[in-house]
Order: C-alpha cells, then structure tokens, then sequence
C-alpha cells in the first residue's frame, strides 16, 4: 500500500511559545510546533524539545503516523462492509435449511412435553 504523501500546500504551520521547564529559552523563543492538516481537521502539537526545528520533525513524523492510522481504518470499515455484504447474500444449502427446520421440529416437541397444563387442556 501506497504511503501517504505530505504536501506542503495541505499544512498550515504555526509557532508559539512552550509551556514548562526550559528557563529562557522557553521564555524567550517560539519553539512549539502546531500542525494543521488542512484536508482531514488533524492537528498535531509538539514541544517536547528544545529546538524549533526538532519539534518540527518530530511533528511531521506525528502528524503522517496519524493520517496512515486513519487511512488503516478507513481500509479496515470498508473490508468490514464488504465481508458483511458477502455474508448477507450467502444462503445456505438445502440440506442445511432441512436440517435446521428439522431440529426446530425436535426442539418444539421436547419443549411441549415439559409445558405445564392448563385446567382444560386434555392429554
């Protein structure tokens, strides 16, 4: 299966401040990275290190793990729709039908022996 591909015209990319430890650097510079996927809604956070461009890869590499889950259930609903498209149109073999009918029968009679009688029935 194809990888989906990340394009550049699809992302809106901002910076802003980190939150947490990190003393001036992360008072000072804008090292947070948020992604936004345009054509899905997906956005991505990232401000787990120090520097603005590792942030930045890590946020990419987040960001086309999401979008190929997304794609793996996507493909995953559709094999589901289809194996329960399949199921609904088999039919079973007359032998099998017979043979349920059958066990019914059986069933319905044992369970007519263990009812309990009501003043009227005759037996």
């Amino acid at each position: 299966m194809d990888r989906p591909r990340l394009r550049e015209e699809d992302l809106r990319e901002s910076f802003v401040r980190s939150q947490g430890p990190g003393g001036q650097n992360v008072n000072k510079v804008a090292s947070c990275v948020i992604l936004y996927h345009v054509p899905t809604g997906i956005t991505v956070r990232c401000e787990e290190e120090r520097s603005q461009s590792r942030n930045r890869l890590l946020a990419r590499q987040r960001l086309a793990e999401r979008l190929e889950a997304l794609e793996r259930k996507e493909e995953h609903s559709r094999l589901a729709a289809l194996a329960k498209a399949r199921k609904q149109r088999w039919r079973r073999p007359k032998r099998l039908q017979k043979r349920v009918i059958e066990d019914k029968r059986k069933l319905s009679k044992k369970k007519q022996v263990r009812r309990r009688l009501r003043p009227g029935d005759s037996e």
